[in-house]
């Protein structure tokens, strides 16, 4: 018999997200096995999920809503639990991300969390805490789902050239993740740009930030730092971040010129030979 572990569904989102569905599936008449049947996963997971300590995907939560007739509130609830496995400082940061109809984010050396791929925000997100890695990357995932939105922002993004050139993982992870940012490359509300090493001192270099535009409210600006993050709707502060990124994107080399060279760091890689953890041989 599955050992059923006390819940308080009050406790996070994703201890509500278990106890609904247990609830659910207990309506039902059924075990975890026979649900896990029905949704063509093992009964093992739905025990983990119904007791906080698996995430569930959108893919479990659409299948589980369309077996018990939900409604699709499996499906809804599953944006609250995803947002509450961010750090709590960035929570806030999360959601201005998918209200806003434009975002604008510089980064020098490193890929943007909305343009990494699954192996390269594993990577980021492991150096020295490999705890809840799974869910923690899952999470920083979803906040991609704003590009999947009926009209998503228009997202210009200014990468500095350290951050192609940093390998991030393992040449293949950075491959796959220069090959990812091509594939944006005749999407008109997606615009990747590239601050080469040539344009020397530029107006970013007090540090990375991200500009967030609304339709109605005033512009936000986010900025971090050590574990901690900061946002701001201060005239002067989003004026004179503004300004910067305008002096950025003209620094910076064109759309067209900026694929190139990412492309020319890609086949770079592509073209190294390896040893067998990946790394360049000598």
């Amino acid at each position: 018999m599955t050992h059923i572990n006390v819940l308080d569904p009050g406790a996070s989102p994703l201890d509500y997200y278990g106890s609904e569905l247990r609830r659910y599936r207990e309506e039902a008449g059924l075990t975890q096995k026979q649900l896990g049947d029905i949704l063509n996963y093992t009964g093992s997971l739905i025990g983990q999920i119904e007791t906080a300590r698996k995430l569930p995907t959108l893919e479990f939560s659409q299948r589980a809503d369309a077996a018990f007739g939900t409604g699709g509130s499996l499906a809804r609830l599953l944006v609250l639990v995803l947002r509450s496995q961010l750090p709590a400082w960035f929570q806030q940061t999360a959601k201005l991300e998918g209200l806003a109809t434009e975002v604008c984010i510089f980064h020098p050396h490193l890929v943007h969390g909305l343009l990494q791929t699954p192996a390269y925000a594993r990577a980021v997100l492991g150096v020295l805490n490999q705890s809840n890695l799974d869910n923690r990357t899952a999470a920083r995932l979803a906040r991609q789902r704003i590009f999947e939105k009926g009209e998503p922002p228009v997202f210009w993004a200014v990468l500095g050239e350290a951050a192609l050139r940093q390998v991030i993982g393992n040449p293949e992870t950075m491959r796959q993740q220069l090959a990812h940012l091509l594939s944006f490359e005749h999407n008109s509300r997606v615009n990747i740009q590239v601050l080469p090493f040539s344009a020397g001192v530029h107006a970013g270099l007090m540090g990375s930030f991200d500009l967030f535009r609304f339709a109605e409210d005033p512009d936000v600006v986010h900025t971090e730092s050590y574990n901690n993050g900061n946002t701001t709707a201060n005239s002067s502060t989003v004026k004179d971040c503004s300004l910067r990124y305008d002096h950025l994107q003209a620094a910076a080399l064109s759309i067209g010129k900026s694929a190139e060279l990412i492309r020319h760091v890609m086949e770079t890689l592509s073209g190294q030979q390896h040893d067998a953890d990946g790394y360049p041989v000598a």
